[in-house]
């Protein structure tokens, strides 16, 4: 995994239209959102605002081409997902690579967090919510006991919250990230062997 990873940094620092996203992206972090023009992030970049303009129009497009590159593991795991036997190996697979995909995409969460009028205006947050629905069904199994559908369910709030609210404690960032992942699996575990243990 770690080569994947890596390789993808690489790939993502040679390629312009990413690296204006990435830039894009700190340079929002930084100062806010509405504060940040196009000419600023052409001028971190050193290229013309022209060279900035002939890959993104607008701010906006920037931040929905980001959201769509950083949220395509998550489409590309539910078409994977849909296509799987209802198992728990599929399941804790399932909640595996999406804590992955989160990792990758978690400067885009902390943005989609911080300025939520925008995400609300560009329906980003909209189209993020379809997406977790797609996993949610998977994960679910409509014949199980509210509590388990709601143990399902939690295993991906459980990553997310792992993303946001794990930041402030004290630790190794992947120590942390290993043990949210570990809750979120038995979550989706209890979930499976109870509804398995009520057939």
């Amino acid at each position: 995994m770690g080569v994947t990873m890596d390789g993808t940094k690489q790939q993502r620092r040679g390629n312009t239209r990413q690296r204006i996203q990435d830039v894009a992206l700190a340079l929002f972090a930084e100062q806010g959102y509405e504060k940040t023009s196009l000419r600023e992030i052409a001028e971190r970049l050193d290229v013309t605002k022209a060279a900035l303009y002939y890959h993104f129009k607008t701010k906006e497009e920037i931040i929905v081409s980001l959201f769509e590159d950083l949220t395509k593991p998550i489409l590309e795991l539910i078409e994977w997902g849909r296509g799987q036997p209802h198992t728990l190996e599929t399941k804790q697979e399932i909640i595996r690579r999406y804590s992955e995909a989160l990792q990758g995409a978690e400067p885009l969460f902390r943005f989609m967090q911080e300025n939520q009028a925008t995400v609300r205006e560009l329906r980003i947050g909209d189209t993020f919510k379809d997406r977790m629905r797609g996993l949610r069904d998977i994960l679910i199994n409509p014949e199980a006991d509210l509590v388990d559908q709601v143990r399902s369910v939690s295993a991906m709030f459980t990553l997310h919250a792992g993303m946001f609210v794990m930041q402030d404690i004290e630790g190794d960032p992947e120590k942390k990230r290993e043990a949210v992942l570990e809750v979120a699996l038995d979550l989706v575990t209890q979930a499976h062997e109870h509804a398995r243990g009520t057939d």
